[in-house]
């Protein structure tokens, strides 16, 4: 794949990885192995996945009336990503993992997501288990989170509900305790769930022995009701097939049932599912002092406290939000390759000379078109740019998870500022890049003869999912910049400016850290102005165009970053790839950065054009 020297710069020459193998927790891993697992992870991407991402995209999921049928390269993929240990690559060795640092896990796993998007569900597995081991008791830990771990369970996570997508505080799923108490039930105290859940991705396969539920339920008061808002949300395990505690089956299915399939854009190869959690298609039967109880519903078991499950479920959403900046970046790319190969070889049109287009003259290559190397560059500048801001936040969990007190929490609040951003920037822009791959193909893209158009589909559910566009915006503008005092966003503008000061001496890059400096001031001004008054609706009527000049910002930073990480790697400037980053860099400082003025404009003035347009007029 074309994706590996890039990786290798980000990953060696830049983010250094290999100093973290000087902290215990690494200190049995090498670049040697760090390079074992991203071979193996390449090979095993271009062996099982790649080859059967058009396949997935047309033999979508089914339900037969018995089971939800994929193809069977399907489960060819999934049992070698489980069988690679990537599941569990982080985790520590005692619990079956690598100890990889988080920051080669995602460089892995981006060849998966890179090679099919639709097949590589992992994330979502990985992300339910991780929590566990955080927030479960130790024998949840030992039953669910390692078995989904060593690939025998899969995860997923249930928050939406038919009737509240993103408003978590309106669920109506209600747990009632089943009359077992902790000390009791070594599981953990148990509920009886009932409600329905939306979009629940890989929420009914045969892919694993059993599928792990996270559900997000309200456990009703004394008199029945549910809490209003957040406050009574609670986490709850709930089994497709119950478990005992030595974690083998117990051969009862649980009360949790498909109630439909959603046929979806893209994202094909991934099962997104409707379910129905109580509703008595398979009750789980008990008697008074029986192994179940005497109740009605899908049995689970409480993650943590009562009323702290959005606290907990958390840990899974940023996680998710992080890898779903990662499938949209890997999307971009995969756009990015396939149109460049197309430029390179498709002749159309002759080159505009003095004399004009001479006929007679062979065609040249549309990539020697001047406006199909813009398009060209600005994908690599989308996408190698937010591939090196998601591994530059990945390296930020490893600080938090491994540095010393100060700069541990110095990472964890620089995540908290640049999570949004890792979110949303690869979702919008790299959607961006797919559209301009089409374009590059010219009506070829717009068929499926070719990959593009899927690459598209593809990414547009990433401005969606783990968080709308304008959730992030919300929380970035509402919440983020503003916590701790906005001192996340002084450790954030510190790091900026160390980069511009050491950028400043280079007669080449000294004009982008200027510009950096601008816009860095120009945000500043705007963050200021939508909160000079004590009107949220005023500051925040503006979110979405914050964020994308705060992501802009973010993006021109890492760009300067990369330009002086590879004017130290090849200080003459004479590899190819060495231009390439170079010219991606000047693209952007000299196309992108400059969008951010007409953005920040309406943040600044509290414009309120699109808050106080009255219905009836549309």
């Amino acid at each position: 794949m074309k994706l590996r020297p890039t990786l290798d710069f980000l990953l060696n020459d830049w983010l250094k990885t290999t100093d973290l193998t000087q902290r215990a927790r690494f200190g049995d891993h090498s670049r040697e192995t760090f390079d074992a697992v991203l071979d193996t992870c390449e090979r095993i991407a271009r062996e099982k996945f790649a080859p059967f991402n058009r396949l997935v995209d047309v033999q979508e999921p089914h339900f037969d009336g018995e089971k939800v049928v994929l193809p069977q390269a399907t489960h060819d993929a999934a049992k070698a990503y489980a069988d690679s240990g990537m599941l569990s690559a982080a985790q520590d060795f005692e619990a079956g993992g690598m100890q990889l640092p988080y920051s080669v896990e995602a460089a892995a796993n981006s060849f998966f997501a890179c090679a099919s998007i639709s097949i590589s569900s992992g994330m979502l597995t990985t992300g339910n288990a991780n929590l566990l081991m955080v927030h479960g008791s130790a024998l949840q830990k030992e039953v669910f989170a390692k078995n989904e771990f060593n690939g025998r369970f899969s995860g997923t996570m249930c928050l939406s509900e038919p009737q509240a997508g993103s408003s978590l505080s309106d669920i109506t799923t209600r747990a009632v305790p089943d009359g077992v108490d902790f000390e009791s039930e070594p599981l953990g105290a148990r509920y009886r769930l009932r409600g329905n859940k939306m979009w629940i991705s890989s929420g009914e396969h045969e892919l694993s022995e059993n599928i792990i539920h996270l559900v997000l339920a309200k456990i009703p008061d004394a008199n029945g009701a549910l809490v209003p808002g957040t406050r009574g949300i609670s986490l709850f395990i709930v089994p497709k097939k119950l478990v005992g505690t030595d974690g083998q089956l117990t051969g009862v299915r649980n009360d949790v049932a498909l109630a439909g399939l959603n046929h979806k854009l893209g994202w094909r190869g991934t099962t997104n599912t409707l379910l129905n959690f109580g509703e008595g298609k398979y009750p789980v039967k008990g008697q008074s002092g029986g192994p179940f109880g005497s109740g009605a519903g899908a049995v689970g078991y409480l993650v943590g406290k009562p009323g702290e499950g959005l606290r907990c479920m958390f840990h899974m959403m940023n996680e998710a939000r992080i890898g779903v900046g990662i499938a949209a970046t890997m999307l971009g790319l995969a756009g990015y390759y396939a149109s460049l190969d197309y430029a390179k070889n498709r002749p159309q049109g002759r080159p505009m000379g003095a004399g004009g287009k001479d006929p007679s003259q062979p065609q040249v290559r549309i990539i020697e078109h001047s406006d199909v190397k813009r398009m060209l560059l600005a994908q690599k500048a989308y996408g190698e740019g937010a591939l090196a801001l998601a591994l530059y936040c990945a390296r930020l969990v490893d600080e938090q998870h491994t540095a010393d007190a100060d700069a541990a929490d110095e990472a964890r609040l620089l995540l908290e500022v640049l999570t949004p951003i890792a979110k949303s920037w690869p979702s919008e822009w790299c959607l961006e890049a797919n559209s301009l791959a089409i374009q590059v193909h010219g009506g070829y893209g717009y068929t499926r003869d070719f990959p593009v158009e899927q690459y598209w589909r593809d990414n547009r559910l990433n401005m969606i999912h783990e968080g709308t566009h304008g959730i992030q915006a919300m929380d970035l503008l509402g919440r983020k910049v503003l916590m701790e005092n906005g001192r996340g966003m002084q450790l954030l503008a510190a790091r900026m400016q160390a980069t511009m000061g050491r950028a400043a001496p280079n007669t080449v890059l000294a004009p982008y850290a200027e510009a950096l400096s601008k816009a860095l001031a120009k945000v500043g001004a705007a963050t200021q102005a939508a909160w000079s008054t004590d009107a949220p609706a005023e500051a925040l009527a503006n979110a979405v165009p914050y964020m994308q000049a705060f992501g802009h910002t973010v993006l021109a930073w890492i760009w300067l970053e990369v330009a002086l990480a590879t004017l130290e790697a090849d200080p003459a400037q004479a590899q190819v790839v060495s231009l390439g980053r170079l010219g991606a860099a000047r693209f952007f400082f000299h196309y992108e950065l400059p969008k951010i003025g007409a953005w920040l404009n309406v943040v600044q003035s509290r414009d309120m054009t699109c808050a106080s347009f009255p219905e009836d007029a549309f």
